[in-house]
């Protein structure tokens, strides 16, 4: 019986020892470095028209013709940094919905902001602009403003005058690996 509890004992230091062994390997730094893909990061941007007062659809249409067009504007700047660089652009490596907005413009000569009327597209988790409705007593405040000098020797010119309407702008993020 003893010779039978002396080997056991034995397999059993042999695997704790061997266990500890792993433990220790898989906790050791790794020696292999893998080289990092080279790439080229841009952003898209694309500008387009919406409807004062658009439907959720027309409004959701708008938004991805928008995407779609910033990922044409983020692919043609990948390819002339890439050709500025000497290298040749691969495979898109990641894309990432940068949002959107929408801003409208009043008509006259001074082309006010004024409110968007129409449901909001899913512009994703980003927001670039929030408007702010001031407290009455806040917009009742008068704001000074510095006088501006008169510019000598130029004749007087007149403001052009925006078109009304409104605009989205969308905004994607693309990763093109290089060669």
């Amino acid at each position: 019986m003893k010779p039978v509890i002396a080997v056991t004992l034995a397999v059993a230091a042999v695997l704790v020892a061997a266990n500890m062994l792993g433990v220790a390997d898989a906790e050791a730094p790794t020696t292999t470095t893998a080289t990092p893909v080279p790439t080229v990061s841009v952003d898209g941007v694309a500008n387009v028209p919406i409807p004062q007062g658009a439907s959720l659809a027309v409004a959701t249409g708008v938004y991805r013709e928008g995407m779609a067009a910033a990922l044409t504007d983020g692919h043609g700047k990948a390819e002339y940094l890439a050709g500025k660089a000497g290298v040749t652009l691969g495979s898109v490596q990641s894309i990432v919905e940068g949002g959107g907005s929408i801003e409208c413009r009043g008509a006259g000569e001074e082309g006010s902001y004024i409110s968007y009327e129409g449901e909001q597209p899913d512009f994703g988790s980003y927001v670039s602009r929030v408007d702010t409705v001031l407290p009455p007593e806040a917009a009742a405040t008068p704001v000074l403003k510095a006088k501006k000098k008169k510019k000598k020797g130029r004749a007087p010119s007149a403001k052009k005058a925006s078109a009304p309407g409104c605009t989205l702008s969308a905004q994607v993020s693309l990763v093109y690996a290089v060669n």
